[in-house]
Order: C-alpha cells, then sequence, then structure tokens
C-alpha cells in the first residue's frame, strides 16, 4: 500500500508540473528523491488546507479516471432521481466523455420540474467539444434570454459556434461580451485571435495589454493556471 501512495504521488506531482508548465528540475527532484521531493513540490508549488480534498481527488482521477462514473452508475441505478442523472452526466463531461454525458442530460430536460438553466449549459459545452454547433444554437435558444447567459462562457461558446458557421458579425457581438476586467483570461485570448483574424488589430491588441496588465497582479496560483496564456499574450504582443 505504501508502494503505490509513493507511485499515486509521483503520477500527481509529473501532472501537476506538466499541466502548470513549472520549470523542469522538478521531474529530476521527485524522480531521484521520490518522497522528499514530492513532499517538497506538494508544500511549495500546489497544498494548502482547502486543496487537500482537491488533491486527493485529482490523485484518483488520474489513476483510475473511470471511477467516478462506475460509482455515480451504480447511484443512478439505485436511485434514479434527477440529480443522480445529473451528476453522471456531469462525471462524463468531465473526462471528455461527450458522447455518453449528452443523453443523460438530454434525459434530465424532460423532468418539467426542474430548473433547466444549468444542464443546458453544460449541454452547450458538451455539444460544442464534438463540433456541433448547430445544436449549439439550438440550446442556446432556450437561454440567451436569461440574465445568466449574459456574459457567461456559454454566450462565449455561442459566439466560437457561430464564428465557425461563418456568422462573423453575430460572433464578434457575442465574443467581446466575455472581454471583462480581471476574469476569462483564456476567453478573452482567444476573442484577440478572433480580431485578429479579422485584421481588427488594435481591438486586438487593447485586448492583449489588458490581459497582460492584469496578470502582473494576479495571485501565485493564478499565475501558475495561466501560465501558458500568459505567455502565449506576451507572444502575441510582442509581434505588434
Amino acid at each position: 500500500m505504501y508502494y503505490y501512495l509513493i507511485i499515486a504521488l509521483k503520477i500527481y506531482c509529473f501532472y501537476h508540473i506538466y499541466k502548470n508548465r513549472n520549470p523542469y528540475y522538478w521531474y529530476f527532484i521527485i524522480f531521484f528523491i521520490p518522497i522528499v521531493g514530492c513532499v517538497i513540490y506538494l508544500i511549495t508549488q500546489v497544498y494548502n488546507k482547502r486543496d487537500a480534498e482537491k488533491i486527493t481527488n485529482e490523485i484518483t482521477q488520474i489513476i483510475n479516471p473511470t471511477k467516478k462514473v462506475r460509482d455515480l452508475e451504480k447511484q443512478l441505478q439505485f436511485s434514479e432521481s434527477y440529480q443522480n442523472r445529473v451528476n453522471l452526466a456531469d462525471a462524463y463531461l468531465e473526462i471528455k466523455d461527450y458522447n455518453n454525458a449528452i443523453p443523460h442530460y438530454l434525459e434530465a430536460l424532460e423532468d418539467s420540474s426542474q430548473n433547466h438553466f444549468y444542464v443546458i449549459k453544460q449541454l452547450i459545452e458538451a455539444y460544442f467539444n464534438i463540433e456541433d454547433c448547430e445544436s449549439v444554437i439550438l440550446y442556446v435558444e432556450k437561454i440567451k434570454t436569461r440574465s445568466e447567459f449574459k456574459k457567461s462562457r456559454v454566450q462565449f461558446l455561442y459566439g466560437l459556434a457561430l464564428e465557425r458557421l461563418g456568422k462573423l458579425d453575430e460572433a464578434e457581438d457575442n465574443l467581446k461580451q466575455i472581454d471583462i476586467r480581471y476574469s476569462f483570461y483564456e476567453e478573452r485570448l482567444i476573442y484577440a485571435k478572433f480580431l485578429l483574424s479579422r485584421d481588427k488589430k488594435d481591438a486586438a491588441k487593447e485586448v492583449l495589454e489588458d490581459v497582460h496588465t492584469e496578470s502582473q497582479h494576479m495571485t501565485k496560483p493564478n499565475k501558475r493556471i495561466y501560465r501558458a496564456t500568459i505567455l502565449e499574450v506576451e507572444k502575441l504582443l510582442g509581434g505588434f
């Protein structure tokens, strides 16, 4: 059991280094002195008390990403409730099994007693990831008048779907709604690239400069999370 715990910790640390683009030397430290290296890495790069449960869950998902799905499938078999079905669909979405997530979301929508904004939002995410832009637009029509839709990631995905269908002016109208200070950094980078593709260089530069300025005030955890985004923003700004 002790041996497997060390292996699990090493796998998690390697995954975290790769995901957050942390310095390459951490691989060697953890590989050659696994116990001490993992402890040092977790304390200095990852851990705080609020993250403890998250770390445990992520290690489990890395080693056995379908365990959560299997557990929720059993739970749904035991009790076919609305929430159990949505939980299972969400678990499929987490592991990027969109084709299994979609039918469960669709079945959940048949319950007329529920407020379906969350389920439709998740369904749109799934449809977008299988590049079914027509379905994205179909389901956006059901929620676009809701206040929660405005300036949300769902509206951003709607804009991207419109772009892929060649409706560029409508796409821009929706994509620009995500340009909110101190949030949506990755989405704003994509929006800036969209503006560049339409030869709107000044508008794109303004978005990129805002993101770059905001990145100077990020917390250390956010700087790790958005490191790749910040680097790409800096690279694009260097081209002006």
